[in-house]
């Protein structure tokens, strides 16, 4: 990391005053970046080793609700995490990520860059680990509470039976906090987490409104008015939103069923990227921006 690591303490003004009140605060923080005393944040958490529903999911409500106002904070970790992240900086908002290592020892490695993306778009990196600290396995543990700590409520996006995102979500109810979950294939292992939650009085999420609802926001600013969700399009940029309607589709997928040039595709897809219409999942594939 090429960004200065600075220290600040809890009697220090600038300190987040949302982690001062917590169970076992930190004494001190270590950050790279625009540090905050107070802002409405949200945690998403996940799988690790996630499925493509869970990436769309993070993608498309982590950017809506990132649209909205809210500072998404996840740990960045592999799978939703990093998608969490990733949902932020495609709309140039702010992110935290709160880690389980020293901020000289990000972990893990691949998501270097991820870091840097974060600072240079004024966001956080923070760890209660000084610098040079060893890493060990409660490490990761203990930071749950910090993202917990720093957020109004907790999203759970995709979670095994014994996920470690479901110790951010009892530090979550600790702190009386919001849970939220989303549903997703009842024969997916990776449901269980989540649906446990659900049973066990979470609040189910489909969409970013779910979110801001419960949290006591207004909705999206872009939330379709008077039945009229496509007012601010033209008709060709309807027609690729109602392609995109069902499932996500790459460019030639898309090209495919317009039958209009490579050009023209491209050039609607970044003007619908711009209106928060659509997001890029990554390799060239789209979906809509669901409130």
């Amino acid at each position: 990391m090429s960004y200065p690591i600075k220290k600040i303490t809890i009697e220090d003004a600038l300190f987040p005053s949302s982690l001062k009140n917590i169970k076992n605060p930190p004494q001190e923080l270590y950050y790279c970046g625009k540090i905050l005393p107070t802002e409405n944040c949200l945690a998403i958490v996940g799988a690790r080793l996630c499925s493509k529903y869970g990436q769309e999911c993070s993608l498309e409500i982590g950017s809506a609700l990132s649209m909205a106002g809210l500072t998404i904070v996840a740990g960045l970790a592999r799978g939703i995490d990093y998608y969490a992240h990733l949902s932020a900086l495609k709309n140039k908002k702010r992110t935290i990520a709160v880690l389980g290592t020293a901020i000289d020892n990000i972990y893990p490695k691949e998501n270097l860059k991820l870091a840097q993306e974060i600072l240079k778009n004024e966001g956080l990196i923070i760890s209660e680990y000084a610098p040079g600290t060893i890493t060990a396995k409660y490490c990761f543990v203990e930071r749950n509470r910090l993202i917990a700590g720093l957020s109004l409520g907790v999203l759970v996006i995709e979670a095994r039976e014994k996920s470690g995102s479901l110790i951010t979500a009892n530090y979550a109810k600790e702190q009386n906090k919001k849970i939220f979950a989303v549903p997703n294939n009842i024969h997916s292992p990776l449901s269980r987490g989540c649906h446990n939650l659900i049973k066990n009085g979470a609040n189910l999420i489909e969409n970013a409104n779910d979110v801001l609802g419960l949290l006591g926001f207004n909705n999206l600013p872009n939330s379709p008015k008077n039945g009229k969700p496509y007012a601010d399009c033209n008709p060709e940029e309807i027609k690729i939103l109602e392609i995109l309607s069902e499932n996500p589709l790459n460019i030639e997928a898309i090209i495919r069923t317009t039958g209009w040039p490579a050009n023209k595709i491209t050039s609607l897809l970044s003007i619908l990227e711009i209106k928060n219409k659509i997001i890029d999942l990554g390799d060239k594939t789209y979906c809509l921006v669901r409130n």
